[in-house]
Formats: C-alpha cells, structure tokens, sequence
C-alpha cells in the first residue's frame, strides 16, 4: 500500500461551513488536493504543499488527521491520510492553475460530488462546533 497526504479546505461564512474541492486532473471528478508524502516533510506539511500546488490556498493545519480514505490508480491502492485546513489565503495564481478548476461548496453538495464513499464519511464528520473548539486549542 502507498501512503499519500491530503487535504480538506475549509472556511467559515455567515451560514455554513465550505470546503474546498478541486477537480482531478483528467477534470473528471470532484477530489481533494491530495499528493505523494515528500521525502522530508510530514504527511501534514506534504498535504499543505498539496493545498497550494492544487488548489492555490495555504492556511492553518489541523492536526492530528481526521482519518483516511483508500483510493486506487494505476493498479495500485493508495492510503491517503486527510487533514483540515482553515484557509487563510487564496491565491488567484498557483502552480496548477491551468490544470485544475476550484470551487467552494456546503459539506452537503461536496458530499453529493466526490465519488469516494470513504472521502463522503470524512466530509460528514466536519462540524461547525468541532472545528471552532479544536481552532482554539
């Protein structure tokens, strides 16, 4: 099995909680940003390097993980363990902008849009009361 790291990202508006999703880079699926672990960096700090590559944000990290989900590409199956990120800054310009779409949803309609059914029980587990606590910790 290979490791990998990635990421939720997440903001707070007036009524929701959104996260942040971007397209696959066949730009056929609603994912998370989401990357092999570098060699030297932690599976957070590699899932923060993923967040801006992909998806042009950085923020505050969340840790520990929330959990993980398992995936497969290319006949191998991939364990992809997710963190949470208090988007702080966005960036119009980053290093896949010309590869990846973004968007800002509810956790409802990323739940209805990415395929994983470990990834949708992940989503599910955010809550505005659970992140407001662990923020200020």
């Amino acid at each position: 099995m290979i490791l990998q790291s990635g990421v939720i990202p997440y903001r707070f508006t007036d009524t929701a909680i959104e996260v942040l999703l971007v397209s696959s880079s066949s730009g056929k699926r609603w994912v998370i940003p989401k990357g092999w672990i570098d060699l030297g960096l932690s599976s957070e700090e590699s899932a923060a390097k993923e967040a801006w590559e992909e998806a042009g944000v950085r923020g505050m990290m969340i840790t520990p993980a929330i959990g993980h989900y398992h995936t497969r590409k290319w006949g191998l199956i991939y364990q992809v363990e997710v963190f949470l990120m208090r988007v702080e800054q966005e960036e119009a310009i980053y290093p896949e902008v010309n590869v990846r779409t973004r968007t800002w949803v509810t956790i409802e309609t990323a739940i209805a849009l990415v395929r994983k059914a470990e990834l949708k029980r992940l989503l599910n587990q955010i809550r505005p009361d659970s992140l407001h606590l662990v923020e200020q910790q």
